[in-house]
């Protein structure tokens, strides 16, 4: 059974610097940005309008998701509750725990949703069948 709720995530602001004329730049970093190491790192983009992502749960890996460019909602279900995050800062990103169903939708024109990952593409990490989440929360 997996005891992590929704209110275990929250968005982290990453450091960033500006400059006034050279534009601003943001940082992610191994051991001081979060509390994983980024093993994987991929994104979304021309994601038509009305199209969900995610639709999935984790057993074990934790996520960094920041709306690079755009914006896009990303829902948390933890089998009792749902908090729903509206991304749209390139300098904040959504942690993301194990064992939450999320969703990802409303992704405005040009949106890019970059995914910071604790480990590298695991197929048996995956729970996409609601049910058998919801059996995995409950078990």
């Amino acid at each position: 059974m997996n005891r992590s709720n929704v209110y275990d995530c929250s968005i982290i602001e990453l450091n960033s610097f500006s400059s006034d004329r050279r534009g601003n730049m943001s940082v992610v970093e191994n051991g001081k940005s979060l509390p994983f190491d980024v093993k994987r790192v991929y994104y979304l983009y021309d994601v038509p309008g009305g199209v969900e992502r995610g639709g999935h749960a984790h057993r074990s890996l934790f996520q960094l998701i920041i709306a690079v460019s755009g914006s896009f909602s990303v829902t948390l279900d933890d089998g009792h509750l749902k908090r729903t995050f509206m991304l749209n800062r390139p300098y904040k990103g959504l942690l993301v725990v194990p064992g939450l169903w999320r969703t990802i939708e409303d992704f405005s024109s040009g949106a890019v949703c970059m995914v910071l990952a604790s480990s590298q593409y695991d197929e048996d990490d995956y729970i996409r069948d609601y049910s058998e989440f919801m059996m995995y929360k409950n078990g």
